[in-house]
């Protein structure tokens, strides 16, 4: 089985949105029984709260339950079960990097998976407001991550 744990700041705009996005892609690709998913954030402040309404609308959009997702902080464990540590943007990686502590593990962003796009950011809608732009590359990034870890 492989674990995937999506990153950013607070849990409740990209890394949920790219989860559920991710969760639908797999779950389509018929290998929800192969690929275990969750997500994180690297900041503390929105434990607990369900995602932001505008991933909300997002997800809903795409037929993908988000009642029972709840922010919370990346933990030691994650880093020691995950396979890959998805982050959002370089902030995320720099953060991701500092608390890792298992060589093993990848972490790379999300945009890396995707050919030309590999430097990009994925903005944060919750400061942007542009939550489509968001799920534009969330929705372009899970789709090549399932395409590399299927592959490999």
């Amino acid at each position: 089985m492989v674990k995937v744990v999506f990153v950013c700041l607070g849990n409740i705009c990209r890394s949920p949105m790219a989860e559920g996005l991710f969760r639908k892609e797999v779950a389509n690709a018929g290998l929800t029984d192969e690929i275990k998913i969750d997500s994180a954030a690297t900041g503390t402040w929105n434990l607990g709260k369900p995602p932001h309404r505008g991933t909300q609308e997002v997800l809903k959009k795409h037929g993908v339950d988000y009642q029972a997702m709840r922010a919370r902080k990346i933990s030691n464990a994650d880093f020691k079960e995950a396979d890959f540590i998805i982050g959002m943007d370089q902030q995320n990686l720099a953060d991701l990097n500092a608390l890792n502590n298992n060589p093993d593990v990848i972490i790379r962003s999300l945009m890396s998976f995707v050919s030309g796009q590999e430097d990009k950011d994925i903005p944060d809608p919750y400061y942007t407001g542009d939550f489509d732009e968001t799920e534009r590359m969330v929705t372009e990034g899970v789709k090549a991550l399932l395409t590399y870890i299927t592959k490999k």
